[in-house]
């Protein structure tokens, strides 16, 4: 699959009824709340997302959300990942939205670093990991629409042309990525 600008994509219910866990400004846990709740008050809360890299680490994949996501829905993301549930740690969260929406499983997620992404209703502190990964890519239909691998170098123009189609959120973590090991 090309990423291309403007695409369009099935629509996908996602619910908003499963029990998120909600921070506040300082990255710590303060109770719990539907996700639905959470979205309609801009609750912080809390997402772990996963770099997902080639095993030679010349590549990220790079995914497109499906249009029926509860944020940013139809762009591209280079970061598997979600919302943390009630409960759950970020890194536990990391693992299972990895095998969830890309059916990675068996590695280990290495934490990388936490960065807060606010522009309201958005408020979210996103635990970042990273795997490499060289086996098959399975989307989850309801979350992910296509995706492909692409270049260190073409994904990082994609995050520093403010016109590319990424999610800002994925777009601030991965030129802090950069910033830090690119």
């Amino acid at each position: 699959m090309t990423p291309a600008y403007g695409a369009s994509w099935h629509d996908h219910p996602v619910g908003g009824d499963e029990l998120v866990a909600i921070y506040d400004e300082q990255a710590q846990v303060v109770g719990a709340e539907t996700r639905a709740v959470m979205r309609a008050n801009g609750l912080w809360h809390a997402a772990g997302v996963v770099l997902v890299r080639s095993g030679d680490g010349g590549s990220v994949y790079v995914h497109q959300r499906s249009a029926g996501k509860d944020v940013f829905p139809s762009a591209f993301d280079c970061w598997a990942g979600g919302v943390v549930a009630a409960g759950e740690t970020p890194a536990r969260c990391a693992e299972r939205e990895l095998a969830e929406e890309l059916g990675i499983r068996g590695v280990s997620p290495v934490p990388l670093f936490r960065l807060t992404f606010e522009q309201p209703p958005v408020r979210c502190h996103n635990f970042a990991y990273e795997v490499r990964w060289g086996g098959p890519i399975t989307h989850q239909p309801e979350e992910v629409v296509g995706g492909e691998w692409m270049s260190l170098e073409r994904l990082r123009a994609w995050a520093e042309d403010p016109a590319s189609p990424l999610v800002p959120d994925g777009r601030l973590n991965v030129l802090e990525w950069f910033r830090r090991y690119g």
